[in-house]
């Protein structure tokens, strides 16, 4: 049972979780009374493909309705500073919007990404923590300035669908892309891989360190390649400088990830991915990418921490 499904770290036990998720898709709607007349919130400050569509099909497993908001565009812009003088753009304090939104819904899923300008303002994660503190009902995290922790518990339950080994070698590596992207699903991949049974590293360009308190105790490699020698998993990535927070410090295209670097390793990414920038053709297409069994892992991930939260 759980309240809010915020981090990774809200998981009580990883290996009991992805065992109950893999049992779901065997029979994705045995639980469909569960959520009868019950209806989830889906409000989203940034867009979507996999998040939306699997958390609404999740949801629908469960017998729940939906609704959904794009509140980037459609909402009004919302104030989260306490005592704040509302003279400026904001028209409506998160105070009234979470708990209206509460009214209407039993569980509401948040998207709200880093702006990636100031990092003390990503890392108070406003909107996110702005709702979990006045909706009063459970919140569920779509991604946040700092985390994803669905996407993080897909990879955990596709990496055990497809592991070999029981300790497994699992590399996450950084590659170019042409904007700045921010830490969130690197900083979920790291965490929930210190819940695993696994030999596993990050590798990146000098520069590219992220939150060191994320990475403490995890070993980092400057070379891809040594990096990458004997890997199981190759998990592709990039990410923006934390130190030089925001910004793009180099576009190194030999850090794109080939067929001839992942060796005999399975590759995994989030998605969206820039082809021919993070990763060749014959990567996405060949027999070694796991990325759609990852998007589909995406809906009984969601719908796991559903389950949870409507047991309550």
């Amino acid at each position: 049972m759980m309240q809010n499904y915020l981090s990774i770290q809200d998981i009580d036990s990883l290996q009991s979780w992805i065992a109950e998720a893999r049992a779901l898709k065997t029979d994705p709607r045995r639980h469909l009374n569960l959520g009868q007349g019950k209806t989830l919130g889906l409000l989203f400050f940034n867009n979507s493909l996999r998040t939306r569509l699997s958390t609404q099909k999740a949801a629908i497993n469960l017998g729940m309705d939906v609704i959904v908001m794009n509140f980037g565009k459609e909402g009004w812009a919302l104030e989260y500073r306490e005592g704040a003088i509302m003279d400026q753009g904001a028209a409506e304090h998160v105070k009234e919007a979470a708990r209206v939104v509460a009214q209407y819904c039993d569980i509401v899923g948040i998207r709200a990404f880093a702006g990636l300008k100031d990092r003390e303002k990503d890392e108070a994660e406003e909107v996110l923590n702005g709702f979990s503190r006045y909706a009063g009902i459970p919140v569920l995290n779509l991604e946040s300035s700092l985390q994803h922790p669905l996407q993080a518990l897909a990879d955990a339950i596709t990496i055990a669908e497809h592991s070999k080994k029981d300790r497994p070698r699992i590399v996450l590596s950084w590659a170019p892309h042409p904007r700045p992207l921010p830490h969130a699903v690197a900083n979920s991949f790291v965490d929930m891989m210190r819940l695993q049974q696994a030999d596993f590293l990050i590798t990146h360009p000098e520069g590219y360190e992220l939150n060191p308190q994320v990475t403490n105790g995890i070993p980092i490699e400057y070379d891809q390649e040594k990096a990458l020698a004997g890997a199981d998993f190759v998990y592709v990535k990039n990410w923006s400088s934390y130190s030089d927070y925001g910004k793009v410090l180099l576009q190194d295209p030999s850090w794109m990830l080939t067929k001839k670097k992942l060796g005999k390793a399975q590759f995994m990414h989030c998605l969206p991915v820039r082809r021919n920038v993070i990763v060749e053709d014959a990567v996405l297409d060949g027999p070694q990418s796991l990325i759609i069994a990852q998007a589909d892992n995406r809906t009984y991930a969601a719908q796991l921490v559903l389950k949870k939260m409507l047991e309550l």
